[in-house]
């Protein structure tokens, strides 16, 4: 039996738009299906770049870790040399600082009240060309439960007599008796404390290792103070 000729072409042409039909809907579909792999692989390149770029969490005042609850966070700083004044932060928030333009030469004092973690007072002594009575007063003026923060700058020790030495030292300071000329020094302690304080650093002025000609290095705190309890 012969396939008339007109028939035979009608079914190569049939079999051929069969084949193209089938060839363009496998190249949409792969297209396709490239399209979704790539968003996925993006996507997935965008998360990885979210996560390496994603920054350590901030604490209070900078420090380094987290306080736990009812304590206070401080960060803290000695002047650097005559040049930089020292800082004081309590709860991140700045108290004394040369950008706030309440530091000066001598020691510097914070006044925190020790259950609401609140600034009451600040100060500072020119503890090597003035006369020591108005910070002897001053110390002695402060109220039972206060947090005192102090910090020195270029030279707060020549002044110091017995009377304010001993003051500082009921505050909990365990250094205030040998602080000399030009030392850098950072103190934590507060009014009726029962212990001495875990919180001062002492760098001693000495020319064989002082960084800066003349005076030592800054001297740097960073900690975490129980609230006072009733």
């Amino acid at each position: 039996m012969r396939i008339p000729v007109a028939g035979a072409i009608k079914w190569v042409v049939a079999v051929a738009v069969f084949l193209l039909t089938f060839y363009v809907i496998s190249q949409v579909f792969e297209i396709k299906m490239d399209s979704n792999l790539g968003s996925i692989f993006a996507r997935s390149a965008q998360d990885t770049s979210i996560h390496t770029v994603t920054k350590p969490p901030r604490y209070k005042c900078g420090i380094s870790k987290i306080c736990p609850e009812k304590h206070f966070a401080f960060k803290m700083a000695s002047g650097a040399a005559n040049v930089v004044g020292p800082k004081i932060c309590v709860e991140d928030v700045v108290l004394m600082s040369g950008v706030k333009n309440n530091v000066g030469r001598g020691i510097n004092i914070a006044l925190v009240n020790g259950k609401t973690g609140q600034a009451v007072d600040t100060k500072y002594y020119d503890l090597w060309g003035a006369d020591v009575a108005p910070f002897i007063e001053f110390t002695k003026n402060i109220k039972e439960g206060t947090i005192v923060f102090m910090a020195t700058y270029d030279d707060g020790a020549t002044k110091l007599n017995d009377e304010a030495r001993s003051l500082i030292s009921d505050l909990g300071s365990s250094a205030i008796n040998s602080l000399g000329f030009r030392d850098n020094w950072v103190f934590v302690g507060g009014k009726g404390i029962k212990t001495k304080s875990p919180f001062e650093q002492h760098i001693k002025n000495n020319k064989d290792t002082n960084k800066y000609e003349g005076w030592p290095e800054v001297v740097e705190m960073e900690g975490c103070i129980p609230q006072k309890q009733d």
